[in-house]
């Protein structure tokens, strides 16, 4: 488990927020941060995080979609938690991808974890198995696709991010 995991997960137990879809909106709230939710100039900047003493401000670009606002959030998210000190962080669009050509060779270290503790929050380890082997013990016959699509749906985040956490927890083969 990365460090960006273990916080992620020690964040929800401490608020006990371990449940489907994960309230990514109360736990900011619950570590001090306001949302503010506006159109952005331009659609590759995803989010910001603005720090100003006990003032903390997640701007999320509205003209997104709600699963990728919910990314957003927590992405700024791991930034509060994992990054302390820069006053402020804007990020242009994100890839959930944590097996890209950038991230493998740590160019940009605080994203990677950012993007890691995100997909962590939104889509907890224990969560995803918990509810892979619940759908297989129905006896139904998922392809990879249905799989996906139906926990994207349950944990409320696009089908990429999905397939991504299940390809990076070791549940879907790398393609």
């Amino acid at each position: 488990m990365t460090k960006p995991e273990e916080i992620a997960k020690q964040l929800l137990t401490n608020h006990a927020a371990m449940r489907t879809p994960v309230s990514v909106k109360l736990l900011a709230k619950a570590l001090g941060a306001r949302i503010s939710v506006q159109p952005f100039d331009g659609d590759d900047v995803s989010g910001m995080l603005f720090r100003d003493g006990a003032k903390l401000i997640i701007g999320v670009n509205a003209t997104h979609a709600e699963t990728r606002q919910r990314f957003t959030i927590a992405h700024e998210i791991g930034h509060l938690v994992l990054h302390p000190g820069r006053p402020i962080i804007l990020d242009r669009v994100v890839r959930v991808n944590l097996r890209d050509s950038l991230s493998g060779m740590a160019t940009d270290r605080e994203e990677i974890e950012a993007n890691q503790f995100a997909a962590s929050l939104l889509m907890p380890r224990d969560l995803v198995v918990g509810h892979v082997e619940k759908m297989l013990k129905t006896g139904h016959r998922l392809s990879e696709d249905d799989l996906v699509t139906n926990l994207a749906k349950v944990f409320e985040v696009s089908s990429q991010a999905m397939e991504y956490r299940l390809t990076n927890l070791g549940i879907l083969p790398t393609r």
